[in-house]
């Protein structure tokens, strides 16, 4: 196999494995900010032990940087949390598909953020991924558990727009890996807290269950991820990596006996197409 079939492979094991994610929001009995809170722990120190046995210089170039990556860590931190807020208040399939939705805040953020201009065409395409949620939304009553999951998950879709924007400006000096580590440990440093105030019960499978979360799921998944991305054009890693939801929700189904119903698949289909369209459009410009 050679290295540019090497890296597809990496890339969609990475893929899958994210997509497995939201299947720990179900099968761990803790607060969606404990999950989070254990995710980003076995993550970083998993990391730095890599970094350590490979010598890897992780230093930050200034302390802007440095302070920029915890601030952003912060905004890890909710956006992973209203995720797993959003799988243990609806399913798996309402969490990823409104994840999935975080062009709609990229398109009107960005602009701000690095001076471009607004252009037409990424309105109407986030006009339409809006759509796609609309359909989604089970009632339009807050009360209703189900919209209650679907708010946390596009509150988490927003923290992550303005995350993946602030790492845009770190990719040009920063290896993936690098940033991730000091988001992720700095993201445990500011849950950390609430252990003072509240410590649950962890069950030994459920310490094993975050574990396995943090090193296999969030670690590695993100090591094979970055590491294939060197053999495999940005765009095509992004649009394998738009399939995201698509394996959480058959592994939701066949693990979780959560069925989707038609309506959050017809909102599903225009969300990721409208993500694959606007993809591609962007590759040929």
């Amino acid at each position: 196999m050679d290295k540019r079939g090497r890296g597809l492979l990496q890339i969609h094991a990475a893929v899958l494995l994210f997509g497995l994610t939201g299947i720990f929001g179900k099968s761990i009995d803790l607060p969606a900010r404990y999950i989070t809170l254990g995710r980003v722990f076995f993550a970083s120190v998993s990391m730095g032990l890599f970094f350590l046995v490979k010598k890897t210089d992780i230093r930050p170039k200034c302390r802007k940087d440095c302070a920029a990556m915890i601030l952003t860590g912060a905004l890890l931190a909710f956006h992973w949390s209203a995720f797993y807020a959003s799988v243990q208040l609806s399913t798996v399939a309402i969490a990823l598909l409104t994840f999935s939705a975080y062009p709609i805040f990229v398109t009107f953020i960005e602009p701000v953020m690095f001076s471009e201009k607004l252009k037409k065409a990424d309105v109407a395409a986030a006009m339409i991924m809006f759509l796609g949620v609309l359909l989604i939304v089970p009632a339009f009553d807050i009360k209703n558990d189900m919209t209650a999951g679907l708010l946390w998950g596009i509150a988490g879709s927003a923290a992550f727009a303005a995350m993946s924007l602030v790492n845009r400006k770190f990719a040009k000096d920063y290896g993936g890996s690098i940033i991730a580590f000091y988001e992720q440990g700095s993201a445990a440093l500011f849950l950390l807290p609430m252990l003072i105030f509240c410590r649950p019960a962890v069950s030994a499978r459920d310490m094993g269950l975050l574990a396995l979360l943090g090193i296999l799921f969030t670690g590695v998944a993100h090591s094979l991820f970055i590491g294939g991305m060197k053999y495999v054009r940005a765009q095509t890693a992004g649009i394998i990596a738009g399939i995201e939801s698509v394996y959480g929700i058959i592994f939701a189904a066949l693990i979780l006996n959560e069925i989707p119903t038609v309506r959050e698949l017809t909102g599903g289909a225009v969300i990721l197409g409208t993500a694959l369209y606007t993809t591609m459009r962007s590759k040929s410009e």
